[in-house]
This record gives structure tokens, C-alpha cells and sequence, in this order.
């Protein structure tokens, strides 16, 4: 019997897929970062399934190019790169990758926060570039998190992850704002549900954890920017376009702040001009997720969705559409 045939749009580790290996015929594309969208609908042109990214863009053209199609298996847990109406609309399943993956970007989100906090990004330059001659009581004075508040938005998975990594690790306070309260935090770790205003005024650390919605573009603004304290930190491990990257840049310079952490970026790869050159900065590329634990279970994931509807002939377990 001949194999489904699936295509991955990236290299992905194989860690996770061994079972999809075993039941179809699995072709990965780039070796390296890049992505040829022209590759994909040559490559995939026969495909049953398709692995996809946050990068690689699910709409009506794809799927006209692909009639053979029966899901699209999103190698990530946000899905606003994918049409669900168009993909409703071509009888073709999309799923994402939920999983356990939220442990490691709140980690991430931790590690960022101190980084921030605690000046290490900037320590660390210093002393690749050996200016350090001698110690300084007043050299690079950052500040302790614990006993400090932390502010979420957007407490679902992530963000609740992070909670309890705040609370129970360091001893924040938290404050969150999310459109649907979290009982569970708020009975566990004592956090309080307040508006966006009060959450970036008390933050003395502000977490971001939403998806990227039509209400959530830009929710981080010039005017948010100037409510927060001036020794408050921001992060982002969500999706760029959620802050306002130019606005930042302006409140970094100025001092609105006094950091920012970045995993996303508003016109990903790219950053916005002035960014990078910002000491008061640390930014990763898009690796809030990249754990090997993380990874393995995000191929376990799409290798199950894929075989439900391949191989079982059911519903996928993650179905978005």
C-alpha cells in the first residue's frame, strides 16, 4: 500500500516524528533558516499533509495549489499565520502544537527578566571587551526580583506557567490583565485581575503572553509605553506586531523604561532601526521554544494529528478547523 505522502516546509528535528516516519513518506525542505515558498507548492503539489511554521502563510492560493490535501499540521502553537476560514472552506484540517512547550518559553520569559534586572547582558560585554580593571560599588547596579511586582498579559498557558515561576521561584507579586479571568491563579498565587492601565502602572516587570489578533496588534503602544515606571523591564515571547517596535525604541531611548527583552519582532527577522544598537536591550531570535524537550514533544504532537486523520481516519486531537 502506498505511503501518504507529508512535506514539511522546514527542516525539522526528527526527534518526535519517528512514528510518522514509520507510517508515511515524509520529505523536509530547507536545510537551513530560509524558506522558498516556490519549493513548498512544487514539493507538496501531491502531498496528503503538510508541517508547517508561524512563518509560512496558510491561505486559499496554498490550498487551491495543493487539491490533494487533507490537513495542515502547524509546527507551533499560535496559528495566525493560517486562513481557518479558507482552510474550513477546502475541507482540509489545521492543527497546532499546544503541548508542554509553555514551560519553556515562560523560562524564557524568566530568563529575560533577569537578564534585564540583574544588567548580565551588559556585564557580560563588558568584560569581552576588557574594560574590567577593577571592582565598582556603583557599576551596573541592576535590581532583585524577588518582592517585586510582575505584570501579565494574556494568562493562559504561558503566562500562568510564569506565574507560578514568579511566585514560587522569586516571591513577585503578580498582577495580570486578560479578557477572561484566571481563578486558578488568582486562588494560587494570590494574583489580582486588573485593567491593562493598573497592570502597566504597577508592573515592575510586564510579561506579554497573548496571540496576534486583530485586538491585540499594537496593544503595546507609545501611550502604554509612557504609563509604565521608568524602572520597569518589558518582555515579549508572544508575537512581534503586538508591541509597537518603533514606539519602544523611542520609550528605550528616552528612558520611558529602563529595558526590554525580545524573542518576537514586529516585522520578523527584522528589527526596527535603532534597536539592536540599544544597550538596555536583550533580544533572542525567536527562541523561546527551542528546548529539546520542547521540540521532541511539538513533533509528537503534529505526528499524532497527522496520523489521526492519515492513518486512523478521525478528527485530529488539536483541530483549530
Amino acid at each position: 500500500m502506498k505511503k501518504s505522502l507529508v512535506v514539511a516546509a522546514h527542516n525539522l528535528p526528527k526527534e518526535g516524528l519517528e512514528e510518522l516516519y514509520k507510517h508515511c513518506q515524509v520529505v523536509m525542505l530547507a536545510k537551513n533558516a530560509s524558506f522558498s515558498r516556490s519549493a513548498l507548492l512544487q514539493k507538496a503539489k501531491h502531498a496528503d499533509a503538510i508541517i508547517t511554521h508561524v512563518e509560512d502563510r496558510v491561505n486559499a492560493a496554498l490550498l487551491r495549489a495543493l487539491p490533494n490535501l487533507k490537513i495542515v499540521a502547524n509546527y507551533a502553537v499560535g496559528y495566525d499565520n493560517i486562513d481557518l476560514k479558507a482552510v474550513q472552506k477546502a475541507g482540509v484540517y489545521a492543527t497546532n502544537t499546544p503541548g508542554d512547550l509553555g514551560i519553556s518559553v515562560s523560562e524564557h520569559a524568566m530568563a529575560l527578566i533577569l537578564m534585564l534586572s540583574k544588567k548580565i547582558l551588559e556585564g557580560d560585554r563588558f568584560m569581552r571587551s576588557g574594560k574590567y580593571k577593577a571592582w565598582d560599588p556603583n557599576f551596573l547596579l541592576g535590581n532583585n526580583v524577588s518582592g517585586k511586582t510582575l505584570g501579565i498579559v494574556g494568562a493562559g498557558r504561558i503566562g500562568s506557567i510564569l506565574v507560578k515561576i514568579a511566585k514560587a521561584g522569586f516571591g513577585m507579586d503578580i498582577v495580570y490583565h486578560d479578557v477572561v479571568p484566571n481563578r486558578q491563579i488568582e486562588k494560587e498565587y494570590g494574583a489580582k485581575r486588573v485593567s491593562l492601565s493598573d497592570v502597566l502602572k504597577k508592573s515592575d516587570a510586564l510579561s506579554i503572553h497573548v496571540p496576534l489578533l486583530s485586538s491585540t496588534r499594537h496593544l503595546i503602544g507609545a501611550k502604554e509605553l509612557n504609563q509604565m515606571k521608568p524602572t520597569a523591564v518589558l518582555v515579549n515571547t508572544s508575537r512581534g506586531p503586538v508591541i509597537d517596535e518603533k514606539a519602544l525604541v523611542t520609550a528605550l531611548k528616552a528612558k520611558k523604561i529602563a529595558g526590554a527583552g525580545l524573542d518576537v519582532f514586529e516585522f520578523e527577522p527584522k528589527m526596527a532601526p535603532g534597536l539592536a544598537k540599544l544597550t538596555n536591550v536583550v533580544v533572542t531570535p525567536h527562541t523561546a521554544s527551542a528546548t529539546i524537550e520542547a521540540r521532541k514533544q511539538m513533533g509528537e504532537i503534529a505526528t499524532q494529528n497527522i496520523l489521526d486523520v492519515l492513518v486512523r481516519g478521525v478528527k485530529p486531537r488539536n483541530s483549530l478547523a
